[in-house]
């Protein structure tokens, strides 16, 4: 009798154990752990250097000698194709020139869906895309990120239509789609003008 009421004890206190186990671990994995304001903003600087947003954003990075006194704040170096010529524009918090008055709703929006906040289409070869495929908390550390460096008073050139003048800009060319590829492109936007940021 002695031998099988400890065995009942002892597998009563296995089982209690291993439930107590159980649902410790599951309790600390389903909950995410929240990361703090410094965590996010350097995610969302991780998240801008793997996503490549210095090459375009940053002066002179195609160069070869980016100037890290105005990271992120816009090129004068043009991309041409249909849509026109664009440039990358100011991502740092600067009221004037910058993205400034955006709040980090609307960097989210415009990374994943390719629209500023007043409307207007992001032109190529800005890669809104490819990057509707972040994470819901990888865009939310970006726009932390963006809205948390300094801001740099640095106005870009603004969008050339398809056919204006371009004389004296340096940019890069991407050639018409051949035929296979540009059968069933939409047209270029009817209002590529850079409005207010």
């Amino acid at each position: 009798m002695r031998w099988t009421r400890w065995i009942a004890v002892i597998s009563l206190a296995s089982i209690l154990t291993g439930a107590v186990l159980t649902l410790s671990c599951t309790t600390n994995s389903s909950k995410p752990v929240a990361m703090t304001a410094e965590q996010k903003i350097a995610r969302g600087r991780y998240v801008s250097l793997i996503c490549a947003c210095n090459d375009c954003h940053t002066p002179g990075s195609f160069y070869g000698f980016p100037d890290t006194t105005r990271r992120l704040s816009g090129s004068e170096l043009g991309w041409q194709g249909p849509w026109g010529i664009s440039f990358p524009r100011n991502l740092t918090p600067d009221q004037a020139t910058g993205i400034g008055s955006w709040s980090e709703s609307d960097i989210v929006t415009a990374v994943r869906q390719g629209h500023r906040p007043n409307g207007t289409p992001l032109l190529p070869p800005m890669p809104w895309p490819m990057y509707a495929n972040l994470s819901d908390d990888d865009a939310a550390a970006l726009a932390a990120y963006l809205k948390s460096i300094p801001a740099v008073d640095h106005k870009v050139p603004d969008v050339i239509p398809p056919g204006g003048k371009s004389t004296g800009i340096a940019m890069l060319t991407i050639p018409p789609p051949p035929g296979w590829d540009g059968r069933n492109l939409p047209p270029p936007p009817a209002d590529t003008s850079m409005k207010k940021q």
